[in-house]
C-alpha cells in the first residue's frame, strides 16, 4: 500500500535513540528508520517500541532488515506496529509476496540501479530504495533508472548529504529521499546541523523545482 503523504518525502535512516527521533520529526522529516540488521546502528525491538509510542501518528516509521527470513520481518515490523518494511539483501519473489501481504507497506532496497528493473508487478513491492547516491559517479549510474518510465514503482534515493541532496531532487525524478552516514557525527549518532541542512535543502529544492514546473 502506498504511503498517504504529498511533496517530497524525507526519510532519516539510522535512528538508535528517542533525542534523535523527535528531533529529525521536529525537523520535518517524513519518516524515520530503525536498523534491525547486524550493522552499527542496529537497535533492539525493545527500544524501537519505547521510540515508536512517543513519536506523533503521522509520522511514518520504517523498519529495515537485510537478507531477513520474511516471517521474522512480518512479526517485527506488525508487533511494534511499523508503517514499512524495508527489505535489502537476498529475499525471493515469493517471499516479497509473503511480506507485503502481511504489513501495509513494502519498500525494496536494490544494489545497482539496473536492480530496479528486476521486479515483478506481483511481488506486492510499493517503493523501490535507490543505492547510495552521494557522489556525482552515483548520479550518474541512477540517471537512467531515473528517467525510465518502465520503473513504475516510486523511487527513494539513499544516502543523500547536506551538500548533494538539493541537486538531486531538482535534477531527478525521485519520491523520496533518505539520509544516513552524511548527517552522522559518529554511526547512530545523529548530527543537528547536518540533519537540519538536509531536510531544509531538500524541502526547498522540492519547492523550486514544483515552482519551475508551475511556471
Amino acid at each position: 500500500m502506498r504511503l498517504d503523504t504529498e511533496g517530497l518525502f524525507i526519510q532519516v535512516s539510522g535512528i538508535t535513540s528517542e533525542a534523535d527521533a523527535l528531533f529529525a520529526v521536529a525537523l520535518g522529516a517524513d519518516a524515520v528508520a530503525f536498523d534491525f540488521a547486524p550493522t552499527p546502528r542496529q537497535v533492539s525491538t525493545s527500544v524501537v517500541h519505547d521510540i515508536v509510542r512517543r513519536l506523533p501518528p503521522s509520522v511514518v516509521t520504517v523498519g529495515c532488515f537485510q537478507s531477513e527470513m520474511p516471517e521474522r520481518v512480518v512479526e517485527i515490523t506488525n508487533t511494534l506496529g511499523l508503517s514499512v518494511a524495508q527489505v535489502g539483501g537476498a529475499m525471493s519473489s515469493s517471499s516479497l509476496r509473503y511480506v507485503s501481504e502481511r504489513v501495509r507497506t513494502v519498500v525494496r532496497s536494490v544494489r545497482t540501479p539496473q536492480q530496479a528493473y528486476a521486479h515483478d508487478v506481483d511481488e506486492g513491492v510499493d517503493y523501490l530504495l535507490l543505492p547510495d547516491s552521494d557522489q556525482s559517479e552515483d548520479l550518474e549510474n541512477c540517471r537512467g533508472v531515473l528517467s525510465d518510465p518502465l520503473v513504475l514503482r516510486p523511487l527513494i534515493a539513499s544516502g543523500l548529504g547536506p551538500a548533494t541532496v538539493a541537486e538531486f531532487v531538482e535534477l531527478y525524478g525521485v519520491w523520496g529521499v533518505d539520509a544516513l552516514g552524511a548527517i552522522e557525527s559518529a554511526p547512530g549518532v545523529k548530527d543537528a546541523v547536518k540533519m537540519g541542512e538536509f531536510i531544509a535543502r531538500a524541502r526547498e529544492a522540492w519547492r523550486r523545482k514544483a515552482d519551475a514546473a508551475a511556471g
